[in-house]
């Protein structure tokens, strides 16, 4: 959410015809939920101070969390016709406690509108009272221009050229289905068949486990937490990106920016059917969407690739070309851009 909020923010800036204010919170991760608190007070008397003076058309909210100020903002923005729209991503939607029984319906009832990441996170706003006409979904983007880095630095160590390197990226939760997928796919894949996982979590123990049960620890590597350049890297020597997730309730994935990633790598994806995961995948263009917890779906998506190379680099350049025309974030900023000032305009035409 991080990434995307500042990508976004200066996409948005590159757009004639925007002025652009960005609130941004700069804090490691040790201390972001430490400083939210104050980010957030300060924020609110800096919006509210700018919509009396008149600065303000419309606010956007990076997340459901930041969005937590709408309902302290609604009465004195409203009464000033400024419009209030957030960006929703799917687990600030989802997530379970005391966050979701005290606050999400209350944000999303001070909203004009919201701005879901996928089609299934914004199923998720709907099923929490927010009116169908007031739901835009707008996916992710991505930096086109990003590129690996050209220092030839290998990630640990490289495999024969005869090989197919299977790769994912992301925090080692269960949703994400990295053990399952080793423990019920890998077995059934040839030996020439690698995986490479970067990231870091509660799952980690769980990875190995299944690795060891399997004994697949000479195809399996964990590379821990990578630098960007260094995930790059990754996405450019891998085959095949894999998003095996699993459904766990209260933990969705909304979309799963690392298909985009991996795609400007010219990296295709095989990725279960779930959740916000097709708003991404198109089939035969960026990658495969299969079946989640079928292991057999997924053997069949990966296996064309290991046997047939020249179907793997026409895939490969699908990936790219899809990617960089469907998910560029000046591409994705101008859909914003048009929806806000929609936005701004049913507000300003209401002041009668």
């Amino acid at each position: 959410m991080q990434r995307v909020s500042v990508e976004l923010g200066d996409a948005l800036s590159g757009l004639e015809g925007i002025e652009l204010e960005p609130l941004v919170l700069r804090s490691s991760w040790r201390w972001v939920h430490v400083r939210s608190v104050g980010f957030l007070l300060s924020t609110f008397f800096r919006i509210r101070k700018k919509a009396l003076r008149g600065e303000l058309d419309v606010v956007l909210f990076s997340s459901m969390v930041s969005a937590s100020l709408a309902p302290l903002l609604r009465s004195t923005l409203h009464s000033l016709r400024i419009p209030m729209a957030a960006i929703a991503h799917g687990l600030d939607v989802t997530l379970p406690g005391i966050y979701q029984i005290v606050l999400v319906r209350r944000i999303l009832a001070a909203l004009d509108c919201v701005m879901p990441v996928s089609r299934a996170t914004g199923t998720e706003c709907l099923k929490r009272g927010m009116p169908k006409e007031r739901v835009q979904v707008i996916p992710n983007g991505v930096d086109t221009r990003r590129k690996a880095g050209t220092d030839g630095r290998p990630i640990l160590h490289t495999i024969d050229e005869t090989s197919l390197l299977l790769c994912s990226v992301g925090r080692l939760v269960k949703r994400k289905g990295f053990a399952w997928f080793i423990d019920q796919v890998m077995p059934l894949l040839p030996g020439g068949v690698h995986y490479w996982i970067a990231g870091s979590g509660p799952q980690h123990a769980a990875i190995e486990a299944a690795a060891k049960k399997r004994r697949l620890a000479h195809r399996v590597r964990m590379l821990g937490t990578l630098a960007d350049d260094d995930i790059y890297r990754l996405y450019s020597c891998a085959d095949l990106l894999v998003m095996p997730n699993v459904p766990v309730p209260g933990d969705m994935e909304g979309f799963g920016i690392v298909m985009l990633e991996a795609g400007i790598s010219a990296t295709p994806t095989v990725a279960a059917r779930l959740e916000g995961i097709p708003d991404v995948i198109t089939e035969g263009q960026n990658g495969h969407l299969v079946d989640s917890l079928s292991p057999r779906a997924f053997v069949d998506a990966i296996l064309p690739y290991y046997h047939d190379r020249a179907t793997l680099k026409a895939a490969s350049v699908r990936a790219a070309r899809h990617t960089r025309s469907t998910f560029d974030w000046r591409v994705v900023a101008a859909r914003y851009a048009a929806h806000l000032r929609a936005l701004v305009c049913e507000a300003r035409d209401n002041t009668g």
